[in-house]
């Protein structure tokens, strides 16, 4: 395999009983479990899907900023992501193109540990956008769905 090539993408298994919002997921060797919080009628047996999203696209950006930060030999120490996600109405997005019903909005906090310089701070930040979740997120995304 070629630095530049991938791996041929995994999996994502979801199970889930009709009963209840509980869900299984199994990726490849690795298992995790999603459900909605008993306000909302789940369990809280596991993050909900919002949850897990937001999941995905802070992993990223910290993957993202460490290496971006490793390959500058850069004095990066750590990430921590806070991220937040509500609906909102369009009325109060400035720069949001949709202006009817509710769209979604990520609040994401980015705070760099180490000994870096303010240029150096500003460029990680902009690589926060660049992360290939955050890119996927921001794109158009077909989703494919078939019955089987």
């Amino acid at each position: 395999m070629s630095s530049n090539s991938h791996p041929a993408p995994r999996e994502v298994i979801v199970h889930g009983k009709s009963r209840g919002f509980a869900q299984e997921i199994t990726l490849g060797p690795h298992r995790l479990s999603a459900d909605e919080p008993t306000e909302l009628g789940g369990t809280d047996t596991g993050p909900n899907p919002y949850d897990l999203l937001l999941s995905a696209l802070g992993a990223c950006t910290s993957m993202t900023i460490s290496m971006y930060a490793r390959r500058k030999r850069w004095p990066l120490e750590d990430v921590t992501v806070t991220l937040r996600h509500e609906k909102i109405y369009p009325v109060d997005c400035e720069h949001c193109e949709t202006r009817e019903g509710r769209i979604d909005r990520v609040e994401r906090d980015v705070k760099l540990h180490g000994n870096l310089d303010d240029e150096q701070r500003a460029r990680l930040l902009d690589i926060a956008n660049k992360c290939p979740v955050h890119r996927s997120l921001k794109a158009e995304i077909d989703v494919l769905t078939r019955l089987v």
